[in-house]
């Protein structure tokens, strides 16, 4: 009985003592107390809203972490539409062929000369470019289509098929060797430039020779 007492005597004084006091009431780190200070601020809030509903802090912490999580969900949710978005412009830009204005000011002689001087550079790629943007230029100088730095090939193959539907299918399979050339990483050959300079001059020579026919 004695060892009983003496026992019980020594648990209370160890439960009293400074040093499980002190781990006792060890203060919460940062985080544990701004999610208190964050708990007891959304149960005031609740509180304030539903007056005549009795809240408790627990019941409001659970809540707070369900809003949380939906936070934090529908953040990422956004943050994925917004990269497809950035993405998807960034795919839509690649295929406009005007990169600039100036490339607009320029007449497609022009270009067919500028590609003339790359190609003897052996600068095929850079030539592939300009031997489209002169076909381009020279079908909306026709106004068979309307050039814009904001319209993408597939827009001006539309717009051609409208009024030169038997020349949107060429257009089309020059726009794709141009996209290739211009964006991607294909290496353009000496014979695959020229049989793709070949077919741009045909079709400018086919516009001029209609042209010619109906004066």
């Amino acid at each position: 009985m004695l060892n009983e007492e003496q026992a019980r005597e020594e648990l209370t004084d160890i439960l009293n003592g400074r040093e499980y006091k002190a781990y006792e009431e060890k203060p919460n780190t940062i985080f544990e107390q701004w999610w208190e200070d964050l708990k007891a601020w959304f149960n005031e809030f609740l509180n304030n809203i539903f007056p005549d509903i009795e809240i408790t802090k627990d019941h409001s912490g659970s809540v707070l972490f369900f809003v949380v999580v939906v936070t934090i969900v529908l953040l990422l949710l956004l943050v994925t539409l917004l990269v497809r978005k950035r993405n998807r412009n960034r795919a839509i830009h690649k295929n406009m062929p005007l990169q600039s204005i100036d490339e607009l000011k320029w007449t497609y002689e022009m270009h067919l000369a500028e590609a003339n001087k790359l190609e003897a550079t052996n600068k095929y790629k850079k030539a592939t470019r300009h031997m489209f943007l002169a076909l381009l230029l020279y079908f909306h100088e026709k106004e068979w289509l309307i050039a814009r730095i904001w319209k993408t090939n597939w827009e001006y193959y539309d717009e051609l098929k409208q009024v030169k539907g038997n020349w949107a299918q060429q257009f089309y399979e020059l726009a794709l060797l141009f996209d290739e050339a211009t964006y991607g990483e294909k290496v353009v050959k000496e014979q695959e430039y020229r049989t793709y300079k070949k077919n741009v001059l045909k079709l400018i020579q086919d516009g001029q020779d209609l042209e010619k026919n109906k004066q």
